[in-house]
């Protein structure tokens, strides 16, 4: 028998590479803004693996890291071949969680939400370019230096550097960092609701960032299709319709901010993430697909 293939060495591979598992399953959400392809990249991440002498890999974890970079750049260059209209940004999956932080002590779900990777941020990611959005996402949120980069987006680690940074920019221009304290994210959620149920359009407006944005994935009309509504007073007017959703507004965590599932009956219609910064709320993501929602894990619900 192969010594690389004896059962100690591949138990012993596969206990290592579980380890890694929470980290890498991160980096590729943060890539690809979804949690079934970022499944998908980390079994691929373990086939190479499996194909490769690990006796011969110095630093397992940091091997393991620019693989699964490897293996999500691929996808977000076949994914913008693929795709139709080149500036059609799709609401990432929500990591939904109780707000009591029951869910902490789950190692994966830990590593999915380090560093408050909300949706709006990961919105923002995605209207990067590939090599940029890898740049960024390695070394700025995974500490991967810029000479271990360079060979996967075929630069010098100065120009990878400078991919980083024009990243950094945007990331900084579009997705402000929110309010840390969740309690300060509730309360605005909490007069968010509170304005729509009473029709109050000037409390809403001044809950909301004069320049807060709106993002809505279509729901079953338009399934796929990213909404775009910006303005306080544009989002206002729209969400006066919405007081009739409040008796079925369930709070929760997702992605580790302040957010809500809609449950008229049992099942969700909709999940809205917040984005609040300095007391006011300056983006909210709604997700309404039901092919989407019937995907998510929503055991939160049925602890809360």
């Amino acid at each position: 028998m192969d010594e690389k293939t004896s059962p100690a060495c591949v138990t012993t591979v596969t206990a290592l590479f579980e380890e890694h598992r929470p980290r890498l399953r991160a980096v590729a959400y943060r890539m690809l803004g979804s949690l079934s392809e970022a499944d998908d990249a980390v079994q691929e991440t373990w086939l190479r693996l499996d194909r490769t002498d690990a006796a011969d890999i110095d630093n397992l974890g940091g091997w393991l890291t620019t693989v699964v970079g490897r293996v999500c750049l691929n996808l977000l260059r076949s994914r913008e071949q693929r795709r139709e209209d080149p500036l059609d940004i799709r609401i990432p999956d929500p990591v939904i969680s109780r707000e009591d932080g029951a869910a902490d002590a789950d190692p994966e779900q830990k590593a999915l939400l380090v560093d408050s990777v909300g949706l709006a941020l990961l919105v923002v990611l995605q209207s990067l370019a590939p090599a940029e959005r890898l740049a960024f996402v390695l070394h700025d949120m995974f500490h991967v230096p810029f000479d271990d980069i360079a060979p996967l987006v075929d630069k010098t680690p100065a120009a990878t550097r400078q991919l980083a940074s024009r990243a950094r920019r945007r990331v900084q221009g579009q997705a402000p960092a929110p309010d840390p304290d969740i309690a300060r994210q509730r309360a605005a959620v909490d007069a968010f609701f509170a304005a729509a149920r009473d029709g109050d359009f000037e409390a809403l407006v001044s809950v909301l960032d004069p320049d807060v944005v709106l993002r809505s994935d279509g729901g079953v009309a338009r399934a796929g299709l990213t909404v775009a509504v910006r303005g306080a007073k544009t989002v206002a007017a729209q969400a006066t319709t919405w007081g009739k959703l409040s008796p079925f507004v369930r709070p929760v965590l997702i992605n580790g901010a302040a957010g809500v599932v809609v449950v008229p009956q049992k099942q969700p219609v909709s999940v809205m993430a917040f984005t609040v910064v300095d007391g006011r709320i300056a983006a909210i993501e709604i997700l309404a697909d039901p092919e989407r929602l019937g995907r998510l894990d929503l055991s939160a619900l049925r602890t809360a």
